[in-house]
């Protein structure tokens, strides 16, 4: 494809960003469509990075995605944010206004829900209790988005426990009584897996030169449905021994490319669709 003195134009800003997959993503979905326009790798310091979200106005940029380490920094940068990141205090979606300002949303829990309910149509939030391991803002994004969903319990699991508790304080502040975000200590971690309806891994535990997540599931129910974010590989451990028990699995693939889904279509004015041609493409990147 070529492009014109017209071009959209978005990004991806973080430190470093050589890794990321969003490039690729946006870029195919840019051609499939046929849109005049283009999706950038922006390699922002953390030092830099309000300068750098400053900035998009100025050269035009319809807005960008934000990963790590600048999600919290986007955050406090800018104009106004949204209800969903408000909840999640991070930003990794940015939409440049038609006034110029800066709007910050999160599209994370839009990306995992989306995911599950492909990888699983008839997984519903409601089915009963999830229990999410992990305490950082993955943690955090999932909860909300599980609790938006009306799931009757969050069961967090976490190393250290100040983080689980203070996330589980947070999100758990405006519930009603019926619901709840409960934590469950490392030692007792088992225990968590007792009737529940979903088991969701935010860690890097199980990722490509990490150590597989210590995490046994003879407690868990056969019918609960067991998630892993991470998506190299494709098939983590837990996914691996969830499957070989009988559980249902769904990869950590489509999270990252549903949660892509609602800045492309701010930014460049089409919805785009994931497909399993996508999938392949972006995995073989």
């Amino acid at each position: 494809m070529t492009i014109s003195g017209k071009a959209k134009l978005a990004g991806v800003m973080g430190w470093p960003i050589g890794h990321s997959r969003s490039p690729r993503l946006h870029g195919y979905w840019l051609a499939r469509y046929g849109v005049d326009g283009a999706y950038v790798p922006l390699a922002v310091a953390p030092e830099r990075a309000e300068q750098a979200i400053r900035a998009l106005p100025a050269l035009g940029f319809r807005g960008c995605n934000v990963t790590v380490p600048l999600k919290e920094i986007a955050f406090r940068t800018v104009d106004r944010l949204d209800p969903v990141a408000r909840r999640m205090g991070a930003v990794n979606t940015i939409v440049v206004d038609g006034d110029g300002a800066l709007v910050g949303g999160n599209t994370d829990g839009f990306g995992f829900l989306e995911n599950l309910k492909a990888g699983r149509p008839e997984w519903s939030a409601e089915n009963g209790p999830a229990v999410v391991v992990g305490g950082g803002g993955a943690a955090r994004a999932v909860v909300v988005a599980l609790l938006d969903a009306g799931a009757p319990e969050v069961r967090l699991i976490n190393r250290t426990a100040a983080r689980a508790e203070e996330l589980a304080a947070d999100l758990g502040k405006d519930l009603g009584p019926d619901r709840a975000v409960t934590v469950v200590d490392w030692v007792s971690r088992e225990t968590a897996l007792d009737g529940a309806a979903l088991l969701v891994n935010t860690t890097t535990q199980g990722m490509a030169g990490q150590p597989a997540l210590d995490l046994r599931l003879d407690a868990l129910p056969a019918s609960a449905l067991v998630n892993d974010i991470v998506y190299v590989p494709l098939e983590t451990p837990l996914l691996a021994a969830a499957r070989a028990r009988g559980n249902r699995v769904v990869d950590g693939i489509g999270m990252l490319l549903h949660q892509a889904r609602p800045g492309f279509k701010a930014w460049f004015g089409v919805e785009p669709e994931v497909t399993p041609e996508l999938t392949r493409f972006v995995l073989e990147g």
